[in-house]
């Protein structure tokens, strides 16, 4: 899994899709992974990815602030 970002939006890239979103909504989509991880825990490493892409660029972005 993949995060980038651009001044206004991120954006997840896995092996096979890929989403843009606004950048004030990365708070909303990291909690929602991390609740897909805790709720379904036989699934939860197929979360691990996105959780760590996402945390990674938010670590990115408080560093610019």
């Amino acid at each position: 899994m993949k995060a980038t970002h651009d001044d206004t939006t991120f954006t997840l890239t896995g092996r096979i899709w890929s989403a843009t979103y606004p950048l004030e909504e990365l708070p909303k989509w990291l909690a929602f992974y991390r609740s897909r991880r805790e709720r379904f825990p036989r699934a939860a490493t197929s979360y691990e990815a996105t959780i760590a892409a996402l945390e990674a660029l938010e670590k990115e972005l408080a560093a610019r602030t």
